[in-house]
């Protein structure tokens, strides 16, 4: 990790995800790990979080669910 708390994930795994420059990654932690957990943002996650806050608007309803997760 540098510094600045930069870290830079490998090119065999970015490949392997699919990643590019520019892709952007959802961070969260498992707090009974202590595990950081990456998921590239692509058009089949967005997809997954579409169905899973039908009805809602995309953006309110993800904001929501991180200050849950922050509160607990």
């Amino acid at each position: 990790m540098t510094v600045k708390g930069q870290i830079v994930i490998p090119a065999k795994v970015r490949r392997k995800l699919g990643m590019k420059e520019g892709t952007r990654v959802q961070v969260d932690v498992d707090e009974g790990t202590h595990r950081i957990i990456l998921t590239p943002i692509t058009r089949e996650f967005i997809e997954v979080m579409r169905g899973r806050f039908k009805g809602k608007g995309l953006l309110k309803a993800l904001a929501a669910e991180k200050k849950r997760e922050r509160e607990l």
